[in-house]
């Protein structure tokens, strides 16, 4: 689910003007990640990951050898309903300590457009690690207008199946299938 997204963005930014590798870090206060699977046909249920943290190198000239890595505790995630995630961190599904990392870590990046880029990495999700693919897209670079210095957004979008990570608990009825939505916001490190 991570994050997911980040690297190919800036292999995506043709007009960016970096010379080599820089680093940028996740602005927790403005990156998410929102997952929706379809509730018994009933309805589509969400929830989010808010406030993680990871980290982003680029490199302008060689934009395949950029990279990207992300991770959270488990037990960070929001559902709005105290009872389902109570739920989702039991034997049924997590079984989660405190300790319980989601990870993200990307292997590769394969530019598709001017602002667009596929980016192939290791998900780790109660620990199970499988390979994933985000269909990523760079927003804008810039510096930003209220820190004053420069920042990057992305957007990327996958598709999970529970299954894959040993939390296909009640499939098919409540889909296999999770939606994932991310859009994050980095700030160039000092």
């Amino acid at each position: 689910m991570k994050t997911f997204l980040l690297a190919a963005g800036f292999a995506a930014a043709s007009t960016a003007a970096f010379a080599e590798a820089e680093k940028y870090t996740l602005d927790p206060s403005h990156s998410q990640i929102v997952f929706s699977y379809n509730h018994l046909g009933f309805s589509t249920t969400y929830g989010m990951f808010s406030g993680f943290g990871g980290e982003i190198m680029f490199d302008q000239d060689n934009p395949a050898a950029s990279s990207v890595s992300v991770s959270m505790p488990v037990t960070s995630m929001i559902t709005g309903w105290e009872a389902r995630l109570g739920h989702f961190m039991s034997p049924d599904f997590f079984d989660a300590n405190a300790d319980e990392m989601v990870s993200f870590v990307s292997t590769g990046i394969e530019v598709t457009g001017d602002n667009t880029a596929l980016i192939t990495g290791d998900l780790t999700l109660n620990d199970v690690t499988k390979s994933v693919v985000l269909d990523a897209k760079l927003n804008q670079a810039m510096v930003h207008p209220m820190a004053g210095v420069p920042f990057a957004g992305f957007d990327a979008t996958t598709e999970l199946k529970r299954t894959d990570f040993d939390l296909g608990q009640f499939a098919p009825f409540v889909s296999d299938e999770v939606q994932v939505m991310i859009s994050i916001e980095a700030q160039k490190a000092e």
